[in-house]
């Protein structure tokens, strides 16, 4: 019992004087802080945390970011992808011609219809993402290091794909809010659900329609995400890999690999975008039935009644959508 106080004792006591060298070395790295202000500042984001941290934070501010810009061409993305649905002719809506009526009903600001939502689904989404992706590629890299390999194209498809489809499961309630906000205004005024923000949204979902329904659409929402990230983070390191030994500066490179990255991540993703909206948006009709079983059903549907070209409406306003997330 002695021998233990003993060691309890002197325990005691090595902590008392630990914390009294703390406290004494407290004011001079006050002072250093005061004085050289930015090695502070970068001592703190190299601490072990903030290394992991960096990433996802980075990610999910810079796709809040892009998503205030370009909210109103992801509008009138989502009105396109509705527009006509189930008749192959008709008169073809234009990207101008649906903002051109949206601002003439005197709503401008319908253009940012649903932007809580696309916030937080930024917040969720890109910041899981890209997160993941720097995360998944740091831990290639060194794998393929320690093999005397440089990282390849297929290490980065594996990782925009893992990353994508992980990070579109988590975020699938605050897209499906996105999209329901972003169409309520195309249904007749006694039908609109007038969501009051995305906090609204996701609690009126649940309440009627179950907690299941915020995962409605998750199949091509992951099979979305996982073609967006395999064009655009894929490409994107790919491009800025190649560009690295031109005559072009960083800035231009960066620029110049988004828009590679941009086109291809537009062309693999916009079918299952297009699908993707067509199921979050759909409702139970009069018989109680919902328009589509499902996403192979809605493709199959969408190919017989519109045509397989329908997938591709929109895309331009899609790829201008893209490219600066890129």
């Amino acid at each position: 019992m002695s021998s233990a106080l003993e060691a309890a004792k002197r325990n005691s006591q090595t902590a008392i004087t630990a914390a009294k060298d703390v406290a004494a070395d407290a004011p001079a790295a006050m002072q250093n802080a005061r004085e050289n202000p930015q090695a502070a500042t970068q001592d703190f984001l190299h601490t072990p945390f903030m290394r992991v941290a960096l990433p996802f934070m980075n990610g999910g501010l810079a796709g809040m970011a892009a998503t205030t810009v370009i909210q109103p061409v992801d509008m009138i993305k989502v009105r396109l992808q509705l527009a006509g649905e189930g008749v192959k002719s008709g008169v073809k809506p234009t990207p101008f011609g649906v903002a051109r009526d949206i601002v003439a009903a005197g709503k401008v600001m319908d253009l940012y219809s649903g932007i809580s939502a696309a916030l937080l689904r930024q917040a969720v989404y890109t910041t899981a993402r890209l997160g993941l992706f720097d995360t998944l590629m740091k831990q290639l890299t060194v794998r393929a290091e320690s093999q005397s390999k440089k990282i390849g194209f297929a290490e980065r498809a594996t990782a925009g794909l893992t990353a994508g489809g992980l990070a579109a499961m988590v975020g699938n309630p605050a897209d499906l809010a996105l999209i329901r906000m972003q169409s309520d205004g195309l249904k007749p005024v006694g039908q609109r659900a007038n969501y009051r923000g995305v906090g609204d949204a996701l609690m009126r979902i649940a309440r009627t329609e179950g907690v299941i329904r915020l995962w409605a659409g998750v199949s091509p929402t992951v099979a979305r995400a996982m073609a967006l990230n395999f064009g655009q983070l894929a490409f994107f390191s790919e491009a800025k890999s190649r560009l690295k030994d031109t005559s072009m500066g960083p800035r231009a490179q960066t620029l110049a690999a988004s828009a590679v990255a941009g086109f291809f991540a537009s062309f693999f993703s916009l079918p299952f975008d297009f699908v993707k909206t067509r199921l979050q948006k759909q409702s139970k009709g009069l018989d109680g039935r919902m328009p589509y079983k499902g996403m192979m059903d809605c493709f199959g549907k969408v190919i017989r009644e519109e045509g397989a070209l329908r997938f591709y409406r929109g895309f331009g306003t899609y790829y201008v959508r893209i490219a600066p997330h890129a």
